[in-house]
């Protein structure tokens, strides 16, 4: 084995990335700003401000628009900013979903604030049938408590808002989307959405991005100390941390020093994924990559990457020497489950160390070895692939894809990356054993895609990062190399094989 990671003393800390929290963990962090001695309706006025920042710098040229308010917090938010656009010399009109007679506290306050300046306050469902050609509309209607679909005037207000032409700005989530997990049934479609106090998880998975729009987010001028405090969900991959991370290289550095990676798979006719999974590897810095795959293969694999080193190999028992030279082994895509790729799973299992586990082997992980549970194994399962592992539907994986991840980890230890909209990285119960990913676009939705991941995920192993660490390195680079790809070229028409490149710039900060 090599001695990886031959690298310069990092000059910079890790970047703390930002927090993730539910509801109920919001309002806690209210109720602390509360204590300290923010009144409730100066958070509201404060959020109420911000939004109406947003307006005028996004949309300065909107002079008419339309507030959809609930009740609640969510409403009185909605109400301030009608009056703050009214005194502003704007024309409003708030449709008023719940009586303004019936709100009590902060949310009463916005309503006396709003009238004092002038705003129209008119019934929801009766001003749904009355036109207004707004220029914007702002979405108050529902806040992080609301579960889930509107129902009722609140469905028919959320199918008027995506039915008008106007931007929608929504205020703390798209009513209808869950701020806990990100599934929505029926939700307003929003330009623009911005956050207060906390970012809420579910604006970054599940089907949140079909509802979030843009994100923003404000603090609304909080102590940090106070929103560092209290408990969260997992925290967010953001581009600042990768040179904590990828430190520069001694300039005595060989590729002895940059690891060697085995990567194990491609029974006849799916060599390419194994291909794709050295590529990238390489591109994120591996020094020795190995390929161990059908002996069909060798020739289309040294034309792609000369610089690998390719054996064909007929079971498991000719790669005993390529697992004692490795530092880490990612195994799996166009493995099969036969017995070919059986012998090779088997052996590998035998091997310690670091290894990243997906496609064909998660299959062979759950039904030849049920209840293996290991600390040193990064497993990237799709939705369908955790669906699998837990013995349910891929739409229960996607209806809490935090719960399944974590329950995933309590049964397999080490690494669980589950991958799509919002990948999340989990190797605990705790807020810094959980990472989600923000980045990456539609474009993704090709094939292999999943293995190019996996292969960063295992360069960046045997470069001597810890595999929590290499996951979450691994899945922020493949996510911000895939847009950068889309932004050169677009996102139809987006390969698995073209993100090598970009991903290369990436690990180079």
């Amino acid at each position: 084995m090599s001695t990886p990671l031959h690298t310069r003393r990092r000059t910079a800390a890790v970047e703390v990335p930002a927090r993730l929290h539910d509801a109920a963990q919001t309002r806690a962090l209210d109720r602390e700003a509360i204590a300290a001695g923010i009144s409730g309706f100066e958070l509201m006025r404060r959020a109420g401000a911000a939004a109406f920042a947003l307006i005028r710098q996004r949309w300065p040229k909107a002079r008419r628009i339309r507030v959809f308010c609930g009740g609640g917090n969510n409403g009185g938010d909605g109400y301030v900013v009608a009056a703050l656009a009214s005194r502003a010399g704007l024309m409003v009109e708030v449709l008023a979903f719940k009586s303004p007679e019936t709100l009590a506290g902060e949310a009463a306050e916005a309503v006396a604030m709003a009238r004092e300046a002038g705003v129209a306050i008119v019934d929801g469902e009766a001003g749904l049938d009355q036109p207004f050609d707004a220029d914007l509309l702002v979405d108050a209607l529902l806040g992080t408590g609301a579960k889930g679909a509107p129902r009722g005037a609140y469905l028919r207000a959320v199918e008027a808002i995506n039915q008008d032409p106007a931007p929608v700005l929504a205020i703390d989530l798209p009513s209808g989307v869950d701020a806990d997990t990100g599934m929505a049934e029926q939700a307003v479609s929003a330009t623009l959405t911005l956050s207060f106090i906390a970012r809420k998880f579910g604006l970054y998975t599940g089907l949140a991005a079909d509802y979030v729009g843009e994100r923003f987010f404000d603090d609304l001028g909080l102590d940090p100390r106070l929103l560092a405090s209290g408990e969260a969900l997992g925290r967010l991959l953001e581009p600042a941390m990768l040179a904590g991370y990828l430190p520069p290289r001694l300039p005595s550095s060989h590729k002895g020093h940059t690891g060697h990676l085995l990567v194990v798979g491609g029974r006849p006719g799916y060599g390419g994924s194994t291909i794709m999974v050295s590529e990238a590897a390489a591109r994120v810095g591996a020094g020795l990559i190995s390929l161990a795959t059908d002996a069909c293969h060798l020739a289309a694999a040294l034309a792609r990457r000369p610089e690998l080193m390719v054996r064909g190999v007929r079971s498991g028992l000719e790669i005993g020497d390529l697992l004692e030279a490795a530092d880490a082994v990612a195994i799996g895509p166009g493995l099969g489950q036969g017995a070919w790729g059986q012998g090779l799973f088997d052996k590998v299992l035998e091997r310690p160390g670091p290894r990243v586990i997906d496609a064909d082997a998660l299959h062979l992980l759950e039904s030849r070895y049920a209840g293996l549970r290991r600390d040193d194994w990064v497993l990237t399962p799709h939705p369908g692939e955790a669906a699998m592992m837990l013995g349910c539907k891929a739409s229960q994986v996607q209806a809490d894809r935090l719960a399944a991840a974590r329950e995933l980890w309590r049964r397999r230890g080490g690494v669980i990356v589950l991958k799509g909209n919002g990948t999340l990285v989990v190797a605990g119960e705790n807020e810094t054993d959980v990472a989600l990913c923000p980045y990456g676009n539609p474009g993704m939705a090709s094939g292999g895609m999943g293995d190019v991941l996996g292969g960063m995920i295992a360069g960046l192993l045997v470069q001597g990062l810890a595999p929590f660490d290499a996951a979450c390195v691994g899945v922020l680079v493949h996510a911000l190399a895939a847009d950068e790809a889309a932004r050169v070229g677009g996102e139809r028409g987006l390969l698995a094989g073209d993100l090598a490149s970009f991903a290369r710039r990436r690990v180079n900060p």
